[in-house]
């Protein structure tokens, strides 16, 4: 099942990394480790496979692929032997990026991206293209009346004035092409009334937000741990560290407002009530693309005896979402073959902060996913 990723943001470490990966993947320069479909339990049951996806893109910027992963590879994130083994590969990818559109209206820029999403889909004879957005993260929009509704967006894209906050531009442009859409951003992305609803017309599925991969994780094991003991969580608080261009963006106000709420909305989810504490992420440039995280959580025992637990997080966060990234889009793509529209709830296990119903704590969120891998497998 030929297979085409568009990834938004393409020219940044996690969409480089999960260029890379992949084709080192196909390859056999490496093993698929942290790719959740190629688990012994589910291995068998999705089609397309990774040696069947195909990447492309859209970025402002403008550096080349190449460069970014000899960059990656000098900072420790990949290694060198492989990037310069799958040099073809990354030149390959460079030939389907695209530099995000311009244009007098929303509706033109739209129009534009869609356009280039169904060139790349032509070009390489590909079944379907899942979009995406691993750029960086945006503050939250303010509410608009042209979100309630597909036909009050529609004219109100045809003005002059944005009415769309980037990440759901390219929902509807990925809507309006014929494509899947993840947002693996907290952005706003198909998260509003009138995207939900050209998804529907169109018959398409979606799934996001925010890639869960790292301290939100080990929030999703550890707070159904206390739930299920029944031992009170007084206390949650968690402080973030990170480099890189990710955390030069969680410097600015709203994107970090945007991030931090995505990563409490665990607790208050799985505890049933949302306990004191905040989670703090601070840029720190030294860091690169590596994050640390730090957390303390205060509880009560048998007879009021106050307890803490502290735990410590160290990991390199394109190397932990790139995985991620190739899972959802071969999922997404099988969910689209299979039928499946709308929001995808059971693809929680893969967000932070995610669209539908479905639990939070991750060992049914699990279940959830192994239930949906099943079927598609039956379809």
């Amino acid at each position: 099942m030929a297979t085409g990723v568009w990834l938004i943001g393409a020219r940044g470490s996690v969409a480089v990394t999960s260029i890379v990966g992949a084709a080192a993947i196909r390859s056999g320069l490496a093993e698929p480790i942290g790719c959740v479909l190629e688990l012994p339990l589910l291995r068998t049951n999705v089609a397309p496979g990774i040696e069947d996806l195909t990447f492309g893109g859209h970025d402002i910027a403008t550096t080349p692929l190449a460069k970014r992963a000899e960059a990656l590879a000098a900072a420790g994130v990949l290694p060198g032997p492989i990037v310069s083994a799958v040099m073809a590969d990354v030149a390959a990818a460079e030939q389907e990026l695209c530099p995000t559109p311009s244009a007098s209206t929303q509706g033109q820029a739209a129009e534009a991206i869609a356009r280039d999403i169904r060139g790349f889909r032509e070009r390489h004879g590909l079944e379907r293209v899942v979009v995406v957005n691993v750029s960086s993260t945006e503050a939250a929009p303010p509410p608009h009346p042209a979100h309630a509704t597909f036909d009050a967006l529609r004219l109100a894209m045809a003005t002059a004035h944005p009415v769309l906050p980037p990440s759901s531009l390219y929902a509807y442009a990925a809507f309006q092409a014929g494509c899947s859409y993840v947002d693996f951003t907290p952005s706003t992305g198909a998260r509003l009334p009138a995207l939900a609803e050209l998804a529907r017309r169109s018959a398409l599925p979606y799934a996001g937000h925010d890639g869960k991969t790292g301290e939100t994780l080990v929030k999703s094991v550890l707070a159904p741990m206390f739930a299920m003991r029944h031992l009170p969580v007084r206390t949650w608080s968690g402080t973030n560290l990170l480099g890189g261009g990710d955390g030069a963006n969680l410097a600015r106000a709203g994107a970090n407002a945007a991030k931090a709420g995505s990563k409490q909305r665990v607790l208050a989810e799985t505890l049933g009530y949302e306990p004191q504490g905040t989670t703090r992420i601070e840029y720190v440039d030294d860091m690169g693309d590596h994050k640390t995280a730090w957390d303390l959580v205060t509880f009560n025992g048998f007879l009021g005896a106050a307890m803490r637990m502290e735990f410590t997080w160290h990991g390199c966060d394109s190397a932990l979402a790139a995985p991620l990234v190739l899972d959802l889009a071969r999922l997404m793509a099988a969910a689209h073959a299979a039928g499946r529209t709308g929001p995808l709830a059971e693809l929680g296990f893969f967000f932070k902060d995610p669209l539908g119903d479905g639990p939070h704590a991750l060992g049914e969120q699990w279940a959830a996913l192994v239930a949906l891998v099943r079927g598609l497998g039956d379809a």
